[in-house]
């Protein structure tokens, strides 16, 4: 080799040609571009990260590979069944099973997996990949999507951590539920994608089935519904609660507030919603009514534990009664923890807001529990969630009465199943025009960004006074 030749190749001399340049360049100004919101808009850059990824994956359905006619999906069907992934909900305008080709599957499966890590941890991970690490308050936003699991300087530990839980709960749940779809006849490589599917779609509260008639077959194999019970259970408690578990064990001493509220009030409402499915439902020939007793027993149980996120059903929801479809709506609209895979207001707000009542009606001035005194501020966030939410299903219920002209309880039903992420469906979803399938879209995106989003933002935007007005206290109720 001559001299020039070494020179020309020696990594010090190294200079990019044009191409190489334009690259750099590229990834130069989408690095800063990151960097900024980070650093001045993490809420911003959340919203944008999901609203990015969002239209990834509704590119992708909408390939003719995707669909098995073989033809371009709609763009309000494409649309919709991305945001149903990334937004974890579970509802559809097509059959899962029928319309999407094994790669369309596959585009949901990873958008389920994806989107169940929550708009601030990709945001975080997205900062992390870009730029190489966190501002300030990027690492104030991760932490905050994590509940102040850890020091700022554990951050990145941190959102590993959440990664590597995800994958190991998700393959123990495939690992249960593979070899019973090979005792019931299925082949070993459809067995080991439906047990990698529904543990995936479970944890993440998603919902989704690759069977064309749901789980309803399995509606007494307690081997596949204990798997999913548990899974959509673990995806609703949140990360915060699973690192403490892991940490800590069953220790209630060392479990923090935020641990022993969510889970606490997450039995509470599963207790709850069982006992009161069962009386409600126990006579309902078109539901439960002709089972024997333990088999009403885990339907009762199932539809309690997948009403606050999950989305599995066993039974047609149209059949429900009046007063059932009343209980799930509630139970969808509570949710499950922060930061978790579930949707709604989640449980902690709901234990905030009942605390500050059982104060105002003791006289207390402090709003406390297990020695804890909650700030006023989180209190405000608590009101701030709940009227935001109530605020979006109102607007889209009147909106999709306008559009459907269905009656009231499908389409509240509908909404509260869409802002909360929940998946329940009473098929109102796939008989909507397109006007009505986007408004559908854009709650379930609402529902998974909207209130997190504000609770983050409200959390870090503590701006200082230097001055107070005199305080003047209106009449109340």
């Amino acid at each position: 080799m001559s001299q020039s030749q070494s020179r020309s190749t020696s990594p010090t001399n190294w200079q990019p040609n044009q191409q190489e340049r334009e690259g750099l360049w590229i990834f130069t100004r989408v690095r800063d571009f990151v960097d900024n919101i980070a650093n001045t808009s993490p809420a911003r850059l959340a919203l944008t990260v999901f609203a990015v990824v969002i239209l990834i994956f509704t590119g992708l359905l909408s390939l003719p590979a995707a669909s098995t006619a073989g033809t371009v999906t709609p763009l309000h069907q494409s649309m919709f069944t991305a945001v149903s992934a990334v937004c974890v909900t579970g509802l559809t305008v097509v059959s899962t099973a029928t319309h999407w080709t094994f790669f369309g599957q596959l585009v949901i499966l990873v958008g389920i997996f994806v989107g169940g890590l929550g708009t601030l941890t990709l945001a975080s991970l997205l900062a992390l990949m870009v730029s190489k690490r966190l501002g300030v308050r990027g690492k104030l936003i991760a932490q905050e999507a994590m509940n102040n699991a850890g020091r700022l300087g554990e951050v990145g530990t941190l959102l590993r951590i959440v990664i590597v839980t995800s994958v190991v709960i998700e393959a123990a749940l495939a690992l249960a539920l593979i070899p019973r779809f090979i005792l019931l006849g299925e082949d070993f490589w459809q067995s080991v994608w439906h047990g990698v599917f529904y543990a995936i779609s479970s944890f993440n509260n998603a919902g989704f089935t690759p069977h064309s008639d749901g789980i309803v077959p399995y509606e007494t194999d307690l081997w596949i519904l204990i798997p999913l019970m548990l899974g959509v259970f673990l995806g609703s408690l949140g990360f915060p609660v699973v690192m403490v578990l892991q940490q800590n064990g069953l220790n209630w001493k060392k479990w923090n507030l935020h641990t022993k509220l969510t889970i606490q009030v997450s039995f509470i409402l599963l207790a709850a919603g069982t006992v009161l499915w069962a009386l409600m439902e126990w006579d309902n020939v078109r539901t439960i009514g002709h089972m024997d007793m333990g088999d009403k027993v885990i339907h009762s149980l199932f539809a309690s534990v997948m009403t606050r996120s999950g989305g599995f059903n066993l039974v047609d929801q149209n059949h429900m009664e009046s007063t059932t479809m009343l209980l799930t709506d509630a139970l969808m609209f509570a949710g499950g923890g922060s930061a978790s895979t579930a949707g709604g207001i989640k449980v902690t707000t709901i234990a905030v807001m009942f605390l500050a009542i059982m104060a105002e009606a003791r006289g207390d001035a402090d709003v406390k529990v297990y020695g804890r005194t909650i700030p006023q501020g989180t209190m405000r966030v608590a009101i701030s969630v709940i009227v935001a939410g109530a605020t979006l299903v109102s607007v889209a219920a009147f909106l999709l009465l306008s559009i459907s002209g269905a009656s009231l309880d499908r389409v509240l039903f509908e909404s509260i199943s869409a802002f909360a992420t929940v998946g329940l469906s009473t098929n109102l979803s796939a008989e909507l025009p397109p006007s009505g399938v986007y408004v559908l879209t854009a709650l379930m995106f609402a529902g998974r960004v909207g209130t997190v989003t504000l609770a983050a933002g409200l959390a870090l935007r503590q701006r200082s006074q230097l001055y107070h007005y005199p305080e003047e206290r209106p009449i109340i109720g």
